[in-house]
């Protein structure tokens, strides 16, 4: 029959289709012994990994750039909120910048290492020890670090088409699953369709229809179209190229990073001048420094004991060091995991304070259950001999000035701290972040105290100018009221 004559066809036709290019539960399928094998000749399913190691490479080369790190010490280090409840310190500052582009470069870099374990060069397997050894000693016995602002441009361009590729082969493979179950599905109704039909000595050669027919042809010939396109995009990504040279891209591009960390904060060895446009005024510290300079630093927001603390993290390796000026002093909302609550909680107040009409008593409610003991302490004392009344509109507008100046440096430090906080969430992992918020700019190195103390004010402000509001909206119903009724009275 036509119909039995036309699946058998078209079945046969894609029948290899499903295999040479599997659905994603497929990749589950594949042993580690022969996914080893198949790493030393190409980089193959393992693809799309590394195009995520490369995008954060990539991003982080480009936060490393002459107005990045411009804008940094003339802007992000100079913040008010910072210089009053972090540090008033510019090299303490610059060593927590240089300290979290350190760590970022030291996960990737654990990345790389796991990847370089697969590849034949002895010398990539032997990446994690010699990477460690140029971070502490300057030492390229490789040669690993690109040589010039030339190649490093063109290996850039060359990961980031890679990147692009191996992400629009990713989203072409998904649409190829995606037809493919389309199509199984399509062939099972109607092979279901025609049995039921032809169990009942109602089934003809005609029965199918021929909509239904090529409505299947087109399902057939979109696969084969969809997998031309996988096939083109294989040859031209990462899925195709010699895993050893993609590691090998890789290992080059985390040494010239580090040697960029090391010449934008003027730390200790020489290396090779990676920006022809890297001026002194460009560079955080001058470039002869020692390779010690970056951690001698003194913070006036910390307690000395803290600091005496601080300089005994500075005798092991780079690296180390550098994780370890990343966790925050005992006084700070980072040591307390206060950080991200007390931002929330600065970015609901910023709202209150701009409508404070708008307030109810369950949101005010809200806003007293949010409050840590400490603050509730600190208010109930601040708030002690302040009269119920609020009616003097100059104490309201001078309370309003007052919280202006507050939220004008201490919001921008809560609002990098939700920004930092949801780029690295669980959520995002795999995402390159779109910002260049550091931990430096956000509220997690911010004194307790002194933060506490800010969020306090602006309590006890906005106390004051809730209750003016609301005295002032029962005046204006009152005499509304009375008004009312005089001219009522007038009437009769």
């Amino acid at each position: 029959m036509a119909l039995e004559t036309l699946l058998f066809k078209v079945k046969t036709a894609i029948s290899n289709s499903f295999d040479s290019v599997p659905p994603k539960l497929l990749k589950k399928k594949i042993t580690s012994s022969t996914s080893f094998k198949n790493s030393k000749r190409n980089v193959a399913v393992l693809a799309f990994e590394i195009a995520g190691v490369m995008s954060k490479l990539l991003h982080l080369y480009h936060s490393l750039s002459d107005a990045t790190i411009v804008r940094i010490r003339n802007d992000a280090v100079t913040l008010e909120g910072v210089r009053k409840i972090i540090s008033n310190d510019e090299s303490f500052l610059l060593g927590l910048a240089c300290a979290e582009f350190t760590e970022a470069l030291r996960v990737v870099a654990n990345s790389v290492t796991r990847l370089s374990q697969r590849c034949e060069d002895h010398n990539l397997r032997d990446f994690h020890r010699a990477f460690l050894e140029f971070a502490d000693s300057g030492r390229d016995t490789n040669g690993w670090v690109l040589s010039g602002p030339k190649e490093i441009e063109a290996k850039f361009r060359k990961m980031e088409r890679y990147v692009m590729l191996t992400a629009a082969l990713h989203r072409e493979m998904e649409e190829l699953s995606v037809l493919e179950s389309g199509f199984r599905k399509a062939l099972n109704l109607n092979h279901h369709h025609h049995h039921r039909r032809n169990s009942s000595s109602e089934v003809n050669e005609g029965s199918l229809g021929v909509g239904k027919e090529q409505k299947i042809y087109e399902l057939q010939q979109k696969i084969c179209w969809q997998k031309q396109e996988v096939k083109d995009l294989k040859d031209r990504c990462l899925w195709s190229r010699s895993f050893d040279g993609v590691v090998l891209l890789l290992v080059r591009f985390c040494f010239t990073v580090l040697a960029r960390i090391k010449v934008v904060f003027g730390i200790g060895h020489s290396v090779p001048c990676l920006s022809p446009s890297l001026s002194t005024s460009a560079t955080v510290y001058p470039s002869d420094q020692n390779s010690n300079s970056c951690h001698e630093f003194v913070s006036g927001s910390l307690e000395i004991s803290e600091l005496e603390e601080i300089k005994e993290r500075f005798g092991s390796g780079f690296f180390e060091s550098n994780s370890k000026l990343l966790k925050p002093p005992p006084s700070t909302l980072g040591a307390s995991a206060l950080a991200l609550h007390y931002a929330n909680l600065i970015i609901v107040l910023e709202k209150m304070i701009k409508t404070p009409h708008l307030i109810g008593l369950d949101a005010r409610d809200d806003l007293y259950g949010m409050l840590p003991s400490s603050i509730r302490s600190g208010l109930r004392t601040r708030l002690k001999g302040i009269g119920f009344c609020a009616s003097d509109p100059v104490l309201a507008g001078e309370w309003k000035d007052a919280l202006g100046r507050i939220l004008g440096w201490l919001s921008p430090l809560a609002h990098n701290m939700i920004k930092w906080q949801s780029e690295r969430s669980f959520e995002q992992h795999n995402l390159v972040p779109k910002t260049n918020v550091l931990l430096l700019q956000t509220l997690f190195f911010a004194n307790k105290q002194k933060t506490e103390a800010a969020i306090t004010e602006l309590l006890v402000g906005l106390n004051y100018i809730w209750r003016f509001e609301r005295e002032m909206t029962a005046k204006a119903l009152f005499e509304c009221a009375n008004f009312n009724g005089f001219i009522k009275s007038a009437k009769t």
